[in-house]
Order: structure tokens, then C-alpha cells, then sequence
């Protein structure tokens, strides 16, 4: 979908397409063949952002509808009616209030002609807070609708959703596409007096609109227009489905085992999960002792028996289903024609609107140029290859063998226990949900200077969607100022993969029902493994993996800047507005935080004894940081390569030529040590270019590494152990890159900060990649 500058006025498009930040994790044969990493796994998920859907247009004079009793149309100023909504709710409220917003809109656009008419320039105040009401008051129902499809899934839900999408995307094209509107930025940027009467922040509202609008098409008209339009539709359509069958073939993969064999190797913590899915499934008396276990396609069952399951033909199975989801040769329906589609039409959109490619199109809302995009992600390959050449050739000498494609993350662990001493399990014992919760509360507090409070949801006239969900408050001088949700356990077959944050509304003064502002919320969604019921009646709460609690700390990075922005514009307020390709550096500037000595004394203490996790085991966790650092540098590399391949110019799909395998497999030739198996079909799980916000952007990962990376950079330079000057510098953080949001450039935002351009040093240097090959092993 097309990404038009976060700003508000088009986050119907947004919604229409179910977005939201997210962070899922492609099962690709790198990923699968590699331990994971703290930085580098980033693959988001969508990270698409949906910014808000407030209720607070509701109560504008703006804009009104007949609610009766329908929990879409009525619900608090700032929380849904989650557990209200029911299927037959959605349709009647998402046509009601397009109908009448589609009213309104046509009201304003007269009132604007009108008045460019007489030759007069339209006030800030008439295009873009009549315009954000507007906006939020017809996508409020829709928003969510698409936060209840991505974790409470169902049959009829993605019946219903399906045939409204289109009626969502063609009400925020046609909202893109206001001639009115557009004329009216346009003659308010060139009348000179009014527009030094803006503030820096609207003078961004209205560059960002005008760009917003010309990417959307505001100059094509006749049969070109329409054909965009047809265009649109189409991508968020074919983009559903892509996400429908990747969900259905991850829920579909089960493989039951009953022999002790069978789970040699996998620890008491996995064990107890698969038989707990077993059970689940019909083996009532299914313990994690005796069995049987049943393996299934959600990440934490399928990273336990990668890399912990001694037998190698079991690792092969799983291994050989998570590469072939959703393909002509694993289960569930075949993506591959849906991506050779989606690439057709981005193509064709891209000529429409006088690019070259449709990886233009995306750069040209972000902060890279596409030259410089390839050169950092050619600067980093050549950096990380040969590393990560010796890295394998020591893991085959470790293992004493040529390993296979499902060997390699098993070995990896392997060698990573005996190196640094360091076993998963053992850490997991130290990081209860709860834990982590308090320890990432903490490290909050101590550097931006804000308490975070758990509120019941009845307390706040709130619901949640599952008894799981916890709700907080987030209080900056004793007054709140945010609130958000968590969903931590993953839900198999009605939650989506991966994890993510959503806006479910954002600060804004426009949409304040009290005068003043109305204040973010925000959802943290994640898929780590649920607290076991056993059979005995005891029940073990929810054990974090390392890379767990640094995806808790990486979306809650998400969540801060939408929560602690002081921007009132609502536009460019916390994620709106920011450049997509440094919409990462905030959640991966939180990731170095769990690795904080202080934070991780105050998070890490046995769930069954209390005791806080011994300093060696700190130091080991800190020593394996950059443990094959290099090889997981190129699985990124290998995703944001072949995302741009796939969108270049030079790649015709369907002419007969070149085939998106064969990109695959030639972008692989650079940034793989070993190759895939032929029948590879990672592609077909590939969420964040084909259902998500990452089409020709996924080398933001990367790029936004640079910028984590660096900030970080500035709190080693004071000395993490000065408390005095780490509290003054997360002030500025918070001030800067967190309060700034979208309204200023990503790049003087940054300079705000650091007080010079980024550099890549930092990232290499945490990636142990400056140092010379033979030194490294």
C-alpha cells in the first residue's frame, strides 16, 4: 500500500488496507538456519502503523450518525468496544459513516471552491482539522475491525471484511484525490503572509499533504485515474488474501509426535507447550512427559524444535513446512500468483504516476534516495560476507560435518552454549512476563522521566478482546498522558504472527473532546509463548526467550514515540508524519536497553525462587550479544535486497523472462552462504512487502539501524554508568526523536538529538564487524 507521509488526512488509506507497526518474522531458510539475533531480526509488520481511530470526531459538530445501540458507533472518547463488537455490527457502521462522511467531505470541498473561487486562501484550520475529523470519523469503525482481524480472527470476520475493504479504499482515495483540497494546500503554500503565519509543524502538515496527494494521484484524470483507483482496490484486496493464507497455512502445519525419540534434546518448557497443544487437540491426557506432543507452526514451537531437537529428520519436516507456507508445495493456497499480481499492478501504478518503478514511488516519501539505500546495503554485505563465510566454515568444523539448511540453528546453539556458557533455558527461568514488564517500566522511568501504571480496563471504560490483555497508564509530572494495551501470548489460528504496535488513537487537538487534547493510545502486540496449564493443576507463567523481552522492549520503542509525542498537530503527531525508513530507530534504540546491566538487575529474577540473575550470567548474555552477528547481518540483507529487486525497473514479472525465484535465488548468490533448497518459497510468507508497509522499504530496518545504533552511541560516550548524564540524555531522546514525531524531518530530528548526521560506525561496531575476520573467531 501506499504510505502517504503518516499524516492523518489519509489514514483512511490506512485502514482501509488493516494496518498497524509491526514486526513479523519471515521463516526464510536464513532465518530458520540461524540463531536469532537482538537488532537484526527485525522483519515488522506491518509495522504498518495505523494511526488512530478516534471517537472524540464523534462528538464534532463536524460530523454526526445515528448510533443506537451498534458498539462501533458508540464507544468512549478514547477506548473501543472491543468485546461488544459482534460480525453483524461492522457492515452497518462502516456504511453509515462513510455515507455521511462522504456528506461532509462534499460539503467542505463546496466551501473550499467557493472560496478559491473568489480567490481567497483557505485557513489551516479549514483544510486540515476539517479534514481530520472527517477522516477519523469514517475510519474509526474500520480501525477497529482491523485491530480484531489481526488478533481475533474468524471465518465471518474476513467474510464481512472483505467486502467492505474496497468501499474503505475508494473513500480514502477519493479523499487523496480531492481536487479541492489539494488546490487549497497549494494556494496556502504560495500565499506568502498566510503561510508565515503557520507554525513549523503545519507548514509540515501541508507539505506532507500536497506530496501525499500527488503520490495518490491527484494530477491523473480520465480512464488514468480510474485505472489507479481500480489499482488501489486491487493491492488491499490481494493483499488481504496474501495475509488470510499465510495465517491458514501456519495454522494448518501440525505434526504429532509420540516417540521419546521424537524430542530428544527440546527442553521442559517446550515440551510442556507442545503437549499443551496436543491436549488442545484431542490428546486429553497429553503431558509433557509421556506425550504425545504436538509440533504446529507458531514461532515459539517452531524455534524450540529448530534449535533444540536432536533429531535431525524432525528439524527437517518443520523446517521444510516453514519454507514452503503457503506455496504450490506446503500448505494452505498458493501465494505466488498473488505476488506476481501485486507486482504487476505496483508496476503499473508507478508508470501511472510518471515513475520508472514502483521503487520510486516508495523512496520517495523517505529519507534515503534509492542510490543511497543500495550503497548502505552494499556497504554492509561487503562488510559482513566474509565473516559471515568464516562463521559458517566454524560452525561445520564444530559440528564435524556438512551441515543441511535445518542443522545449522541447532549447532548454532549448540556452540553458542559451550562457547559462552550460555543456555536459553536457563535464561528464560529469570524472565517471567511480569518481570520484564517491571524491568522495561523502569528503564523507561529512568530515562524519560515518566511513570507506567496498570489500570484495570473497567477502571478506564475500557475492553479488551482476550481475558489476556492488560491495559496501562502512562504519567508524565502525575498526569497521564498516554495509555496502551499488551497482548503477549500467541492464539494459533486467530492471531497473526509476529508483533507489532498500533495506534489506536493519537494526540491531537483538533479531535480533544475537552478542549484541550486528546490524549494516545497505543496496542503492543506480541506472540511469545502463553503460561502452561499442567496437568497437575499448577500452572507456569509465561518464560520470555532473550529475543522475546528484546521484542517487548523494540515495540514498546514503537509505542513511546506515539505516546510521548508533545505534538498537537495531529498529522504529524508521534508516527505520523515520520519517514518510513526512520520509523524503526526509536524501537531499535530500546532493544540496547534490555541488555543494560541496571535494567537487567532489575528485571531478571527466578520466577520460582525470587533470586536475581547472577552477574556472570549477565556478562554471558552481554558476551553472546554479537554471537554470528555477520550471518544475521546478511538475512537482513538478503530480505531488503530482494524487496528491492522485485521493485525495480529491470524486473517485468510475468513477461516470460525472469521469474521472482529467480531474483530470489540470484540476490541470494550475495548475501547466502549456503543456498536455499529448490523449492524454497519464503516469498510466499513474505507479510511485509506483500500484505504490509515495507513494499521497496525494507531496507528501513538497516537504515533506521544506522540511527538506533548511533543514538545509542551518544549514552556509551557519557558513560552508561553515569546515572546523572544518561537521566539528561534521555530527556533530550525524549524531547527529540520521541516528543518531535513527525513534525520535522527524520534527518533534523536526528541532528536535534545527536547534534551532527548519522554514522554507521556504531552499527558496525555493535556488530563486531569492524574488527578483522580472524579476530573475530
Amino acid at each position: 500500500m501506499l504510505r502517504v507521509g503518516m499524516q492523518r488526512v489519509a489514514q483512511c488509506h490506512r485502514f482501509a488496507s488493516g494496518q498497524g507497526l509491526f514486526r513479523s518474522i519471515p521463516c526464510t531458510s536464513q532465518f530458520l538456519s540461524d540463531a536469532y539475533s537482538p537488532r537484526t531480526r527485525f522483519d515488522k509488520i506491518r509495522y504498518m502503523i495505523a494511526a488512530s481511530a478516534a471517537a472524540a470526531a464523534a462528538g464534532s459538530s463536524a460530523v454526526a450518525c445515528s448510533s443506537g445501540d451498534n458498539p462501533l458507533l458508540t464507544r468512549p472518547p478514547l477506548f473501543a468496544r472491543f468485546a461488544d463488537v459482534r460480525v453483524e455490527h461492522i457492515a452497518p457502521a462502516v456504511r453509515s459513516r462513510l455515507a455521511e462522511a462522504e456528506t461532509q467531505l462534499a460539503k467542505r470541498e463546496a466551501r473550499l471552491e467557493a472560496k478559491l473561487h473568489l480567490g481567497l486562501t483557505p485557513t489551516y484550520a479549514e483544510l486540515a482539522d476539517s479534514l481530520e475529523k472527517i477522516c477519523e470519523f469514517a475510519s474509526e469503525p474500520w480501525s477497529t475491525v482491523g485491530h480484531l482481524k489481526s488478533v481475533k480472527d474468524s471465518e465471518a470476520l474476513r467474510t464481512v471484511y472483505q467486502e467492505l475493504q474496497p468501499l474503505m479504499v475508494a473513500f480514502s482515495t477519493r479523499v487523496a484525490q480531492s481536487e479541492a483540497v489539494y488546490r487549497g494546500w497549494c494556494a496556502l503554500r504560495a500565499d506568502a503572509k498566510a503561510w508565515a503565519t503557520l507554525s513549523i509543524e503545519q507548514q509540515r502538515v501541508a507539505e506532507l499533504e500536497i506530496l501525499g496527494a500527488e503520490l495518490s494521484g491527484i494530477g491523473l484524470h480520465g480512464t488514468s485515474k480510474e485505472r489507479f483507483n481500480e489499482i488501489k482496490k486491487s493491492l488491499a484486496q490481494l493483499s488481504t488474501t496474501f495475509s488470510n493464507n499465510v495465517l491458514d497455512a501456519t495454522k494448518a502445519f501440525k505434526h504429532r509426535l509420540t516417540c521419546q525419540s521424537d524430542v530428544e534434546g527440546l527442553p521442559p518448557s517446550a515440551l510442556a507447550m507442545m503437549a499443551a497443544s496436543a491436549r488442545k487437540h484431542g490428546d486429553a491426557e497429553a503431558t509433557a512427559e509421556k506425550g504425545p506432543w504436538l509440533v504446529t507452526g507458531d514461532m515459539p514451537c517452531v524455534l524450540a524444535v529448530m534449535k533444540y531437537a536432536s533429531k535431525p529428520s524432525i528439524r527437517e519436516i518443520v523446517y521444510r513446512a516453514q519454507v514452503t507456507r503457503a506455496s504450490e508445495h506446503g500448505d494452505g493456497d498458493d501465494n505466488a500468483p498473488i505476488i506476481n499480481q501485486i507486482l504487476t499492478l505496483r508496476a503499473e501504478l508507478a508508470r501511472l504516476l510518471g515513475y520508472k518503478s514502483y521503487a520510486e514511488v516508495s523512496l520517495a516519501k523517505k529519507m534515503a534516495s534509492l542510490q543511497s539505500a543500495h550503497q548502505l546495503m552494499e556497504d554492509l554485505r561487503s562488510k559482513s560476507y566474509e565473516a559471515a563465510v568464516a562463521e559458517h566454515s566454524e560452525l561445520e568444523k564444530y559440528a564435524g560435518k556438512k551441515l543441511e539448511l535445518w542443522d545449522t540453528a541447532y549447532y548454532a546453539e549448540k556452540l553458542k552454549s559451550e562457547r559462552f556458557s550460555y543456555d536459553e533455558e536457563t535464561v528464560r527461568q529469570y524472565l517471567s512476563l511480569d518481570n520484564v514488564l517491571t524491568g522495561l517500566f523502569g528503564v523507561i522511568s529512568r530515562l524519560f522521566d515518566v511513570a507506567i501504571v496498570e489500570r484495570k480496563p473497567h477502571e478506564l471504560g475500557a475492553q479488551v478482546w482476550d481475558d489476556a490483555v492488560r491495559m496501562f497508564e502512562v504519567r508524565r509530572d502525575g498526569k497521564p498522558c498516554a495509555y496502551f494495551y499488551v497482548d503477549p501470548y500467541t492464539r494459533s489460528g486467530e492471531k497473526k504472527g509476529g508483533a507489532w504496535m498500533r495506534g489506536e488513537c493519537g494526540r491531537s487537538s483538533a479531535l480533544a473532546v475537552d478542549g484541550n487534547v486528546r490524549l494516545p493510545v497505543a496496542h503492543i502486540v506480541t506472540n511469545q509463548a502463553a503460561p502452561v496449564s499442567n496437568p497437575d493443576g499448577t500452572i507456569t507463567p509465561s518464560l520470555m526467550l532473550f529475543r522475546d523481552v528484546e521484542t517487548m522492549f523494540h515495540e514498546c520503542g514503537h509505542a513511546l514515540q506515539h505516546m510521548l509525542t508533545q505534538v498537537d498537530e495531529g498529522h504529524v503527531s508521534g508516527i505520523s508524519g515520520v519517514e518510513w525508513d526512520a520509523v524503526e530507530q526509536p524501537s531499535q534504540f530500546m532493544e540496547y536497553w534490555a541488555y543494560d546491566t541496571p535494567t537487567l538487575k532489575g528485571m531478571a529474577r527466578h520466577w520460582k525462587t525470587g533470586e536475581t540473575m547472577p552477574d556472570e550470567l549477565i556478562k554471558k548474555i552481554n558476551d553472546a550479544k554479537t554471537y554470528r552477528a555477520a550471518s544475521l547481518m546478511l538475512r537482513q540483507l538478503k530480505f531488503a535486497l530482494t524487496d528491492l529487486a522485485l521493485h525495480d525497473e529491470a524486473f517485468v514479472p510475468m513477461d516470460g523472462g525472469k521469474t521472482i525465484w529467480d531474483i530470489d535465488t540470484e540476490v541470494g548468490l550475495k548475501t547466502q552462504v549456503t543456498p536455499s533448497l529448490p523449492e524454497d518459497r519464503f516469498l510466499c510468507g513474505f507479510s511485509h512487502i506483500f500484505a504490509g508497509g515495507y513494499a521497496a522499504g525494507y531496507y528501513s530496518y538497516k537504515w533506521a539501524e544506522v540511527l538506533s545504533a548511533d543514538g545509542f552511541a551518544a549514552f556509551e560516550e557519557v558513560g552508561l554508568d553515569n546515572e546523572e548524564a544518561v537521566a539528561q540524555l534521555g530527556r533530550r531522546y525524549r524531547d527529540t526523536v520521541l516528543g518531535m514525531g513527525g513534525s520535522r524531518p527524520a534527518a533534523e530530528v536526528f541532528r536535534a538529538f545527536r547534534e551532527r548526521d548519522p554514522s554507521a560506525d556504531a552499527l558496525l561496531r555493535h556488530s563486531n564487524l569492524l574488527v578483522p575476520v580472524a579476530s573475530r573467531l
